[in-house]
């Protein structure tokens, strides 16, 4: 058994940059001891989690499943906010529950499992579905899958700051996100070879995968060795709310970033309405979603191993450079719509500037993501993650909304440069955070 656990060991510091797999800052000996073979864990299970968010994903999958079973046009505008906001909201009202629970790994694996079945029940739709009723249907099934995210995502980095030490969960992030790029991107190729032939059965092969995926993800979960924690302080969901409203008025540091991390959503809502302007130009055919998925897979492997690294240097300086890196490509999008010539009038110019916004969208998760793991204490981690989450969700509704309404009245194109200022006061106010690293 040594020497697996040798390899195991040599491959870990060879990932991670360690001269010493023991070497751990803030958790515990036991922990310190299982962290090169949780490493490996938490690595396959976001490999899991990250390959069935792209081919389950609301910016590119859904829209096209809606399209191909005829669902009407107003129900693909509600995507993207159920599908953020849904996983959003609820955090908080959870955070106490999880709280009482020595191992927080289980509420993981229960919302993997309930996401792999919505999944599923997708795919199921793909085939059978059509029309009002199938629409519906998706909807409620993206409901359902999007209560379960924000279940598994609490309960994720709670254990993940139980079992990964500083300055090693960025890395462990960019890591598993250019994994899951690389497997994306063999999917983004076979719909290419599609062309524009129809795509129910692709479409159901690719949300069952989605469904393995989430699978994969709750059976690497059940597997790691998670230390029980402390369940004092544990709250119920008004109590919750309170403290939470506490902390934002007496923590002004985590008040400040989380006004940076709503300004940041500018990345999140862009990237839908790029993609639209390229599929305004090839159409529902799954030729023009395969370049679209494709590029983002590419993004995804060039853009978080870069991300995690300099997150576990100073995430501050990534939510800065990644409001600025948003602002450039809200403006090159706009840039190209209002520029003349026929190159405008196909995908590929489109798909550059969505592999260009994924990549910074990447850094804007990881950025954010490490900053909040590192800046909160291990007692109260599972309360700002799930209080920042939920401030999130009410915001994605109310922005996502308003920005709905703007394009209705500005256009496409001028929403971009709105996109865009609001992308720049996001990188003003991450340049003064303080540091957390």
């Amino acid at each position: 058994m040594a020497a697996p656990d040798i390899s195991q060991s040599r491959l870990y510091e060879w990932l991670t940059g360690d001269e010493d797999s023991r070497m751990c800052k803030d958790i515990p000996d036991e922990a310190c001891d299982e962290q090169p073979r949780n490493f490996f864990l938490h690595l396959l299970a976001a490999l899991g989690n990250k390959l069935a968010d792209e081919l389950a994903s609301a910016r590119l999958v859904l829209p096209w499943l809606m399209g191909v079973i005829g669902a009407p046009l107003w129900m693909v505008g509600l995507l993207v906010p159920i599908r953020e906001s849904g996983a959003l909201l609820p955090q908080l009202f959870v955070a106490g529950f999880i709280r009482l629970k020595p191992e927080r790994k289980w509420v993981w694996v229960a919302g993997g499992l309930l996401q792999a079945v919505a999944a599923a029940a997708l795919a199921l739709l793909a085939l059978f579905g059509s029309g009002s009723v199938g629409g519906s249907l998706v909807l409620v099934a993206l409901v359902a899958l999007s209560l379960a995210r924000g279940l598994s995502s609490i309960a994720t980095k709670d254990v993940l700051g139980k079992t990964i030490s500083k300055q090693r969960r960025g890395t462990l992030m960019g890591w598993s996100g250019s994994v899951a790029g690389a497997v994306t991107l063999i999917a983004g190729g076979v719909l290419m070879l599609f062309g524009d032939r129809p795509g129910e059965l692709a479409l159901a092969v690719l949300l069952g995968i989605a469904a393995l995926g989430w699978g994969l993800n709750a059976l690497c979960a059940a597997r790691i060795k998670e230390t029980p924690g402390a369940v004092e302080g544990g709250e119920n969901a008004w109590e919750s709310v309170k403290l939470g409203l506490r902390l934002l008025r007496e923590d002004r540091d985590f008040l400040h970033f989380n006004v940076s991390r709503s300004l940041l959503l500018a990345s999140a809502l862009a990237l839908p309405y790029v993609a639209l302007l390229g599929q305004q130009q090839s159409g529902t055919e799954l030729g023009g979603l395969g370049v679209l998925i494709v590029v983002s897979g590419l993004a995804g492997m060039v853009a978080s191993p870069v991300w995690g690294k300099r997150a576990d240097t100073s995430s501050r300086r990534v939510m800065r450079d990644t409001g600025l890196g948003a602002t450039f490509c809200c403006l090159l999008a706009a840039a190209i719509v209002w520029l003349p010539g026929t190159w405008s009038q196909t995908v590929w110019p489109y798909a550059l500037v969505y592999a260009l916004l994924v990549i910074i969208h990447a850094g804007v998760r990881l950025g954010r993501k490490t900053y909040i793991v590192d800046m909160a204490g291990s007692d109260k981690r599972a309360l700002y993650v799930a209080l920042s989450n939920t401030i999130t969700g009410v915001l994605m509704l109310a922005v996502g909304g308003a920005v709905g309404a703007l394009a209705q009245w500005l256009g496409t194109a001028a929403l971009m440069v709105v996109l865009a200022l609001m992308a720049l006061a996001a990188a003003a106010s991450a340049s003064r955070l303080p540091e957390v690293e």
